[in-house]
């Protein structure tokens, strides 16, 4: 009991210091997800430039998040993992007391360059992809995972064929300058596709359901540049979802 009233004091000092202070403080752990960087940027844009501005986003695998929420002081976190690891989530968002929502259950889509052989094929099936090179985050699988030699959206493209990055930057380029590569992704938004000259297909593979959860500490009040960032994702997935692609 002790205890657990030291670190209620300790989060009353700390939310009473983040009021008193002009900086506008924010930490947020996210899976590398374009609609979720397209929420986040929506949120920084309507934060007052006028006041001081400390903010940290952290785009890692869903394991990196829990830890970045419950032991380094992030506000809140996005998880992403595949349907079929719900239960092995859950049992971990249990152990490590924390409230969970889930934002989007959707499936992976290829993402591919405007000239890229595939790009405008009626039907695409995961064979025909075993001619190209497959673009993927290096930092994705979980490491509970790795025994059963399941991974996250691996497709049957063969290893020797595959790019490793850890940042979507450098996907960008490889995908819209390199036409014979592609990437299993959640949906993206318009704009960037149109910016960077890509497109995004529909494509039939196994265990392809995935979920896109918020998280943060059972002890966590939430304040309100965490709403506003809520707001601005949950907007950013419903403008993503609208849109059609085959």
């Amino acid at each position: 009991h002790a205890r657990k009233m030291m670190e209620q004091l300790a989060e009353m000092e700390k939310i009473s210091k983040q009021n008193g202070d002009a900086n506008q403080k924010f930490k947020i752990s996210i899976p590398r997800g374009s609609y979720i960087a397209n929420g986040f940027t929506a949120f920084v844009s309507e934060l007052q430039i006028n006041h001081g501005i400390d903010i940290t986003i952290n785009e890692t695998n869903a394991l990196k998040t829990i830890s970045n929420v419950t032991d380094r002081g992030y506000n809140m976190g996005i998880i992403r993992y595949q349907k079929s690891d719900e239960d092995y989530f859950k049992t971990c968002l249990k152990n490590n007391k924390l409230e969970h929502e889930t934002i989007w259950a959707f499936e992976y889509v290829l993402v591919m360059s405007i000239k890229h052989p595939l790009a405008y094929k009626p039907v695409i099936t995961v064979e025909d992809l075993q001619d190209y090179v497959k673009i993927t985050h290096a930092d994705i699988d979980a490491p509970h995972t790795k025994t059963t030699g399941k991974t996250i959206a691996s497709g049957k493209a063969p290893e020797s064929k595959t790019i490793y990055v850890y940042e979507r930057g450098s996907q960008f380029d490889l995908l819209a300058d390199v036409p014979t590569t592609y990437m299993w992704v959640s949906p993206i938004p318009d704009s960037y596709l149109e910016k960077n000259r890509l497109v995004q297909r529909a494509c039939k593979m196994e265990n392809n359901l995935y979920k896109d959860v918020l998280i943060y500490r059972q002890d966590y009040q939430l304040g309100e540049y965490d709403k506003l960032f809520q707001k601005k994702i949950y907007e950013s997935k419903v403008e993503v979802a609208a849109a059609k692609y085959n």
